[in-house]
């Protein structure tokens, strides 16, 4: 959908508005990859080029995380003499990890090729939504406070919920949230176990669309790369911080509102202009 004013925006703009909606909505249960398709295609912003950007900038974004927790990052690659990681958040989200990683192989062109468009996502916008707000409703008891506490079959749970993410609109940090949720995990706990299990899966999924992208790519989008990855690692930190503080002591249900009216309106839109 070609909104005229935006389409005429200079690239290193586009990049910047990206860099912003990516950072902005990453770690948060809204849909980063749904925002910038949405966005994208307002935005003029499409094509082979415009893919590998999105993707690129997603690391940005975890750029963010890897030096927000970097301390725990560092505890965490640490190994035993033997050479065997020691640390049961390492084992934690390895297990997590495995379940989207084997089945995006398997998906990978399926989802690229069907799903990445406007109207899938809005759908998946609303859906994601209201199951947030099921889940607020029936309101789990948490016991796991500590990702130390954490077991192996818990984050296999989180792994699966993950896969739910390879639909685009569903919400990577929104599957994994409530999905850490629902097993036990507080919402802080919850949130920050979502926020690592991003470092692993991003960066293979990005490395792995990258070097499918790379031959589309050219030195005249440096300066576009730099700027949306620049942004996007600036509004998450941003982003994130005020993300933790707020759900230590709030409920989910204004993401599931936002999700539900933005996925509407989204519907709305695309029904009325599509053709």
């Amino acid at each position: 959908m070609d909104l005229s004013p935006l389409a005429q925006l200079h690239p290193l703009v586009k990049a910047a508005i990206l860099g912003v909606v990516e950072g902005a909505t990453e770690f948060i249960p809204v849909s980063s990859t749904g925002h910038l398709i949405v966005a994208g295609d307002w935005l003029a912003f499409t094509g082979e080029s415009a893919k590998a950007f999105e993707i690129f900038i997603q690391l940005g974004a975890i750029l963010a995380i890897v030096w927000l927790y970097r301390a725990d990052v560092a505890r965490a690659i640490e190994t035993h003499k033997s050479g065997i990681l020691r640390h049961q958040l390492v084992v934690n989200l390895f297990v997590a990890f495995l379940p989207g990683a084997a089945i995006g192989l398997l998906m990978h062109s399926f989802i690229k090729e069907y799903l990445f468009s406007p109207v899938p996502v809005a759908l998946a916008l609303v859906l994601g939504g209201i199951a947030i707000l099921l889940i607020e409703r029936w309101q789990p008891k948490s016991h796991i406070s500590k990702l130390s506490d954490m077991s192996v079959p818990v984050a296999l749970g989180v792994g699966l919920a993950q896969v739910l993410a390879l639909f685009p609109g569903v919400s990577r940090s929104g599957a994994t949230i409530m999905g850490a949720y629902c097993l036990g995990l507080t919402r802080k706990a919850a949130a920050e176990f979502s926020f690592f299990l991003a470092i692993p899966t991003m960066i293979a999924a990005a490395g792995y669309d990258l070097l499918k992208s790379a031959g589309s790519l050219s030195t005249g989008d440096i300066p576009v790369f730099a700027v949306g990855f620049v942004v996007s690692f600036v509004s998450a930190v941003l982003v994130v911080r005020v993300f933790v503080a707020f759900v230590a002591r709030s409920s989910f249900a204004a993401f599931a509102w936002y999700r539900i009216a933005f996925g509407a309106l989204l519907l709305i839109w695309y029904g009325r202009h599509s053709g």
